[in-house]
């Protein structure tokens, strides 16, 4: 047999290499050739029933990420407090479920960076507070979901800017899920609810304008993250390879401007 050719050589060169990391890719999820993706569907638009099937922002694009990776897609109903502590147990290989990146989450796991947003401010209608920014919230009862970003921030705002200002003191009120919490404040039993800008929208339309928001900006912007077992590199190759794929064919802008968030730099 004659020897290759340097130029045939670089290409089957190439060629195996990237079989070869697509295969780490794969090697490093639970099942071979599946891509379980922990989510908790009570979340519109970024995920929720719709009958049987999860539908949003979030199945849409993990969708598009596992065809990019030849992986299928498995999601996986998870309670919010427990999707990344479920990636160290094994529960899951990813999750995907607009959470924010924060440092909390980052000393847990590791993230990758895929869509922007930020959180609204709602009230019940007809409510004798109309806070339009996160500093309106001093003295007000607040409610949130368990385990959000939010709670921190609110606990910051309360004890630095509210206490500061001679202002009263945030009572924050965590729910298990959202709707709970919007629940809570059709009820009279808070005063205001923090959400991520999609969600909040979604439980406007839901709640039939019993619930409207106050907040004319987004208040508390950040990165929302693809979150998986630290130290899963190959994974990681794979999640930047696969959003730069749909990146280039422009299912990822079409996705972003469906949903109505922004895209990462």
């Amino acid at each position: 047999m004659p020897p290759l050719t340097a130029s045939f050589s670089r290409t089957a060169l190439a060629t195996l290499v990237g079989l070869g990391c697509l295969a780490g890719a794969q090697a490093q999820t639970m099942a071979p050739g599946v891509l379980k993706v922990g989510l908790e569907p009570t979340y519109p638009p970024f995920e929720s029933y719709d009958g049987d099937k999860i539908v949003g922002f979030d199945p849409d694009i993990t969708a598009l990420l596992a065809r990019e990776m030849k992986l299928k897609p498995a999601l996986t109903d998870t309670k919010f407090i427990n999707l990344v502590t479920g990636l160290a147990a094994g529960q899951h290989d990813a999750v995907i479920s607009g959470l924010y990146i924060t440092p909390e989450r980052m000393a847990l796991a590791d993230a990758v960076p895929y869509a922007s947003t930020g959180a609204l401010i709602m009230v019940a209608k007809g409510s004798k507070v109309e806070p339009k920014t996160e500093k309106d919230l001093c003295g007000l009862k607040v409610g949130l979901q368990n385990g959000t970003s939010w709670v921190k921030q609110l606990e910051t705002l309360s004890n630095g800017y509210c206490k500061a200002n001679g202002k009263g003191a945030v009572t924050v009120m965590e729910f298990p899920t959202s709707p709970e919490a919007s629940q809570a404040l059709m009820s009279r039993n808070i005063d205001a609810q923090v959400e991520i800008a999609g969600a909040a929208k979604k439980i406007v339309e839901r709640t039939k304008g019993r619930v409207v928001v106050s907040s004319p900006d987004i208040v508390y912007p950040q990165t929302l993250g693809i979150y998986f077992k630290k130290g899963n590199t190959a994974l990681k190759q794979s999640f930047e390879t696969a959003l730069a794929a749909i990146r280039k064919s422009g299912e990822y802008d079409a996705l972003i401007k469906k949903y109505e968030l922004t895209p990462v730099k």
